[in-house]
């Protein structure tokens, strides 16, 4: 059976390896992918980002292929079944990914995205008469050669290198640019542990420097914070409703997650039925609902949803420190004087604070190691010429209607 060919804006022509990889690509629960935006409410800011979980999947796949035949090219020994298993590890890795992806995580099911990859995984695993065995033991780690996960999850895996390169694309954020071919051509096993020649060190410092860039710049910027955090209290405001006993007129899936709370132990008693409703649902259930419950009689749902339906986001500032608390009163104070109607619970969905943090590197277990011509092998962090952000670095927000 031939392979099948996909065009991709990134790579050029892609080859969708025939067999089980493709059929994988061709069920319901990956083609929900292409309804998901990778990006969630990015495009209010940066309006081409409108690509999909869908084409990173496929993006990731392709890289993990070509990292695979590099490596063994280099003798590395990783048999066919060893690369099937990888290739769809990198290619399920995302099924877990609810609507609009981490705008809404941990809001609709009290559950890591991962988590839920992993339960996709293995219903499709009897649904494809256990040969995802191997993939699933690799995504879990659980598989004796490490290195073939950390193609998967680690601090330079197949996942970061596709999306950096996807999303700086789409975003047309150029300082996100990496150079993926240069990192992949560099690419060895070193102790049964993933490792980059030294000659590569240019390129995985542009590379960590690039993901600093691009939270900032892209996953971090103010109004992409803003709109998800509107959108976060929309979803809050409507579970509190039908939790009072009002009706709301919510397709049927999205109901089903916010007439409860399922965390990890919900997920394992009722897998079957979770997942089901976890699989009707994605970006468009949630603008529908958006745009019906703008006209619903209750004022803070409908004031959120016509916002976010009309992009008519709040008011951010940011700041290195947390807010003081007569700054807060104060906007408290002005929201309060310009909607009088509202109680001092309803206030609470207009004023939106949190923090987010942004670190390039972590030093530890999860290092990236180089492997200098003598053989011997360090952390990229004993170089010393690097220039990468190992501090964590905080920013403290607040919205409020302007």
């Amino acid at each position: 059976m031939a392979n099948k060919i996909l065009n991709d804006p990134i790579y050029g022509l892609i080859d969708i390896p025939a067999g089980i990889v493709s059929d994988l690509i061709e069920h319901p629960y990956f083609q929900r992918l292409r309804r998901i935006n990778q990006l969630g409410l990015t495009h209010y800011v940066y309006p081409a980002a409108t690509h999909t979980r869908f084409s990173h999947c496929v993006g990731a796949m392709h890289l993990t292929c070509e990292a695979v035949k590099i490596l063994q090219s280099k003798g590395v020994p990783i048999s066919e079944e060893e690369a099937e298993a990888v290739i769809i590890a990198i290619l399920l890795h995302d099924l877990g990914h609810g609507p609009f992806s981490h705008s809404l995580e941990h809001h609709l099911l009290s559950v890591h995205h991962e988590e839920l990859s992993l339960a996709l995984m293995e219903d499709l695993n009897e649904a494809f008469d256990g040969k995802l065995s191997l993939a699933i033991q690799i995504f879990q780690n659980k598989y004796h050669k490490k290195f073939l996960h950390q193609l998967v999850s680690g601090q330079l895996d197949m996942d970061r290198l596709d999306y950096l390169s996807r999303d700086s694309f789409f975003t047309g954020v150029i300082d996100g640019k990496v150079s993926h071919d240069r990192l992949l051509k560099t690419l060895n096993v070193f102790e049964d542990s993933l490792v980059l020649e030294f000659k590569g060190i240019y390129s995985v410092e542009n590379f960590l420097n690039a993901r600093r860039l691009m939270y900032w710049q892209v996953y971090l910027h103010k109004n992409v914070i803003c709109a998800s955090e509107m959108m976060i209290q929309a979803i809050k405001r409507a579970r509190h409703l039908i939790a009072q006993g009002i009706t709301l007129d919510l397709p049927e899936s999205l109901l089903f997650f916010l007439q409860q709370t399922i965390t990890t132990k919900e997920l394992k008693e009722n897998t079957k039925d979770i997942l089901y409703h976890f699989q009707n649902l994605d970006d468009a259930d949630i603008i529908y609902s958006l745009k019906k419950l703008s006209q619903h009689p209750d004022f803070i749902l409908a004031f959120l949803a016509q916002n976010l339906i009309n992009r008519r986001l709040f008011k951010i500032e940011m700041q290195n420190s947390p807010w003081k608390s007569d700054l807060l009163n104060n906007v408290r104070t002005k929201v309060k004087q310009q909607y009088n109607q509202l109680s001092e619970d309803e206030i609470n969905y207009l004023i939106l604070t949190g923090k987010e943090a942004n670190r390039a590197y972590k030093k530890g277990k999860t290092a990236i190691r180089i492997q200098l011509k003598n053989n011997t092998v360090h952390p990229i962090s004993k170089w010393e010429e690097h220039n990468i952000q190992e501090k964590e670095v905080i920013k403290y927000f607040i919205c409020y209607p302007k």
